[in-house]
């Protein structure tokens, strides 16, 4: 066979395997979305040239585990050695136990899914999840040795956790894997803590039978960080069912580096894990979609069986982004098939019971069913956006009372929350310098994925075409984005952390972007980027005059705003002049 060779007397294909996953395509158009369409001409014509497709890339054969498991063993003496201040090794055995686990995990999701035969999983994806586990465990050992001598000195800093909510989860799971009590009290005894549970159960379950006798984080940080590295598996596997491999290359390193990725996945939140469940549920759709057979449903049903113990509410919104995903891919005449419906039901009739047997868990007392409850998320989110606004900050504050009368706060904050972090005031910012090392950090990485976002949206509704993914994509995005402002009010922390758990997703629409862009060479990219530039460039010397001595003519935020718009639309349209003319 043209461009094999023999590696541990197993036989790979490098030129037959490229040209059998290469399809004839049309730029800016998905491929494979028509249903039913992938196991007839193409997937023969593929097998019978001859074409292999392994299911391992070269990391991990048999023999790389003679590397890999040394390798672990240096990870967790490294662990243990800055566990214990760097004076010692401390947890040295459990550290080995979970980064062996975490390595079995992430190989068999390998495994499971290079049984996927519309592609082949390349060697260079093997070593980019390594190197996103390995970022986003970096992210918390730098967290939990730098915070305690450099942060404010509160209890959740002083112990390395980056966040609250984080400190007091796991804190609650050590001291219940301490105790004689059952696990299962993590989802009824320590709703302050968890209140789903689910994330405190695994806690201190690992704390319990793979800890020892002292209490180690990074065990956590280092389940976390190998979780929420598979999202990269998903995203590409998306991206190359969807469209190409560019387009899922791009996906793939844009989810490595986004910032609260990586941040939320060195850390023990929720988000690390939900963030690879969603891109999981996806990529099990699309699989679907295509082929209609099991293992793609089997995806979407194991990821909602396992979300539902760390967010019942996190479940029921992923399974109707997932409906309205389908309404897309196929348009409004998918309402019409039987099969669709069946299988609807069946996930009603799960979710139904899913969240009859955890109702306690997220529903308040009194409240006995799903209108009700939907009533009370609402008002209890008033409440919220009610209680931000009293206690905003000094400028908020006077907007509110000066400018916005009470109907318009609550779309203030939701525009607000949008944006944030905000690199204008990122840079700014006047808090102890690794906070604002990572607010920066984290602003730069919204700024430009928020930019790339907008394209492709734009992008998506510009091409061809009612049953574009892009399309859908971008709806679900959006709608996740608005959410989850309206749910953190304006939050700095609580708003980009609900989204982070989509950002597999976002990745993906904003790889595909790029990707087109560089094919394309769209000038509505530039012009996007030019615009953002102008409204960052107002924005900034406003930010100056409130921490500094500067005296800047424009002091109302809302001529700010005016002016910011009015520039970037200028700016937009004389690119727009400019490129007509010959």
């Amino acid at each position: 066979m043209v461009g094999s060779f023999s590696v541990a007397k197993a036989t790979f294909s490098v030129a037959s395997n490229r040209e059998a996953t290469t399809v004839a395509r049309q730029p800016g158009r998905c491929l494979n979305l028509k249903p039913g369409t992938f196991n007839s001409k193409e997937y023969n014509k593929r097998m019978s040239h001859g074409v292999q497709s392994y299911s391992l890339p070269s990391l991990f054969p048999r023999i790389r585990w003679l590397v890999l498991v040394p390798a672990l063993l240096i990870l967790a003496f490294l662990l243990a050695w800055t566990t214990a201040g760097f004076r010692g090794l401390q947890g040295l055995g459990p550290f080995a136990v979970v980064a062996l686990l975490t390595a079995v995990v992430m190989w068999a999701v390998w495994k499971v899914l290079s049984a996927d035969r519309s592609f082949a999983l390349p060697s260079w994806l093997a070593w980019t999840v390594v190197i996103a586990a390995l970022l986003r465990l970096a992210g918390g050992v730098v967290w939990f040795t730098a915070l305690p001598v450099f942060g404010y000195g509160n209890p959740a800093e002083m112990q390395g956790y980056v966040m609250a909510d984080a400190h007091q989860r796991d804190q609650a799971a050590w001291e219940l894997s301490r105790s004689d009590a059952s696990l299962l009290q993590a989802f009824t005894g320590y709703r302050m803590a968890d209140q789903y549970g689910g994330l405190l159960y695994l806690s201190a379950l690992v704390y319990r039978y793979v800890g020892g006798g002292t209490h180690l984080p990074l065990q956590m940080v280092v389940i976390a960080a190998g979780f929420s590295a598979l999202a990269v598996l998903f995203t590409w596997a998306f991206a190359r069912r969807v469209w190409d491999e560019a387009a899922a290359k791009a996906a793939a390193w844009v989810l490595v580096l986004y910032p609260e990725a990586v941040l939320l996945g060195g850390s023990q939140m929720r988000e690390a894990f939900t963030v690879t469940l969603t891109v999981a549920a996806f990529y099990g759709l699309v699989r679907y979609w295509q082929e209609r057979t099991w293992p793609g449903l089997a995806w979407i049903l194991g990821v909602l069986a396992l979300s539902l113990p760390f967010s019942p509410p996190f479940s029921a919104l992923l399974l109707g982004l997932l409906a309205l995903q389908v309404v897309f891919m196929g348009g409004w005449q998918v309402l019409r098939r039987r099969r669709l419906w069946l299988i609807l039901g069946f996930l009603a009739i799960l979710a139904v019971t899913g969240a009859w047997l955890a109702w306690d868990q997220f529903a308040p007392q009194g409240v006995t069913n799903p209108v009700a409850l939907f009533g009370w998320w609402l008002k209890k989110s008033a409440e919220w956006q009610a209680h931000l606004s009293e206690s905003a900050s000094g400028w908020i504050q006077k907007i509110f009372d000066r400018f916005l009368p009470a109907w318009a706060q609550t779309p203030f904050l939701i525009l607000y929350g949008i944006v944030r972090p905000f690199l204008p005031a990122a840079l700014l910012d006047t808090s102890a310098p690794i906070w604002k090392g990572i607010a920066i950090w984290r602003s730069l990485g919204w700024t430009a994925l928020l930019a790339f976002l907008a394209y492709g949206s734009l992008l998506s509704w510009r091409l061809p075409g009612r049953r574009s993914a892009a399309r859908g994509l971008s709806v679900v995005i959006w709608l996740v984005i608005l959410l989850s402002s309206f749910r953190g009010g304006g939050d700095l922390w609580d708003g980009p952390r609900y989204r982070a758990a989509f950002a597999g997703l976002q990745a993906i629409l904003a790889g595909w972007a790029w990707i087109e862009y560089r094919r394309s060479r769209d000038p509505w990219l530039r012009r996007i980027l030019i615009g953002l530039g102008a409204m960052l460039a107002w924005f900034l010397p406003w930010y100056i005059r409130r921490y500094t001595p500067l005296e800047w003519p424009v002091v109302d935020l809302f001529k700010t705003i005016g002016l910011g718009l009015a520039s970037a639309a200028l700016l937009m349209f004389w690119d727009w002049v400019r490129g007509q003319s010959p």
